[in-house]
């Protein structure tokens, strides 16, 4: 098993300006490092991104994050002919499932398709109540065959931790056994609630932010990411 990192005083105890691209910053948890994450990260954080915008550069920032994620998949050779001679070709040997947590895990899809279009695609409902913080299960329509497929849970937001951890709990009693979950920033507290519950999961994410504020949004983070993403009242 996975050592989980459960608590951290600051940020700064788990990101290293010396660790790159797709090596952990903790034992769960890998910060994506790139030029055009930063860059584009700017702009998801900038309160006067229209909608429009903000969707796009979500799509753009979650392809990078999958192809991350998606580094150490399986591959499986055959042969193929070029128009010269034959040679091998290779092809993912593993089965790809993407599951977003609704709504804002919507944006998040098309940046995984991108680089796989022959992933399959399921669909978890959750909402925060907003009172108790504590995520609300209110639709479920997922892909045969998660036991042999790798799953990629994604919501652009990793708050409290509540809702990926129900999410992630509902797929293993589906029978899911091999999972990734993206996100585009993390807080210090939703990483320890993830990891306390499913320490077999490795998270990726553009970015470990300071915390959480009084209302459970990540600060400084990016406001509510399925408002900015769909255009509705923040």
């Amino acid at each position: 098993m996975r050592k989980c990192i459960v608590a951290w005083s600051r940020p700064e105890n788990l990101t290293n300006p010396d660790k790159r691209r797709g090596k952990p910053t903790a034992e769960n948890l890998t910060i994506v490092d790139h030029p055009l994450l930063k860059r584009d990260l700017s702009i998801l954080r900038n309160r006067e991104t229209p909608h429009g915008t903000f969707r796009k550069v979500l799509g753009d920032v979650s392809a990078i994050l999958a192809y991350e994620a998606m580094r150490d998949l399986n591959l499986a050779s055959y042969d193929l002919e070029t128009p010269l001679e034959t040679t091998v070709g290779h092809r993912l040997a593993d089965e790809i499932i993407v599951v977003p947590i609704l709504r804002a895990g919507l944006g998040m899809v098309d940046g995984f398709v991108r680089f796989a279009p022959e992933a399959r695609v399921g669909h978890l409902g959750m909402y925060r109540d907003e009172s108790t913080l504590q995520p609300v299960d209110y639709y479920k329509n997922v892909p045969s065959g998660l036991r042999n497929a790798w799953i990629f849970v994604a919501d652009p937001m990793l708050a409290t931790g509540g809702s990926a951890t129900g999410a992630l709990t509902t797929l293993k009693a589906l029978g899911g056994r091999r999972f990734r979950f993206v996100c585009i920033v993390a807080a210090p507290e939703g990483v320890g609630h993830l990891c306390r519950h499913h320490p077999d999961v490795s998270i990726f994410a553009a970015t470990l932010d300071r915390g959480l504020n009084d209302n459970g949004y990540i600060c400084p983070g990016l406001g509510d990411a399925g408002d900015r993403i769909f255009g509705t009242e923040l």
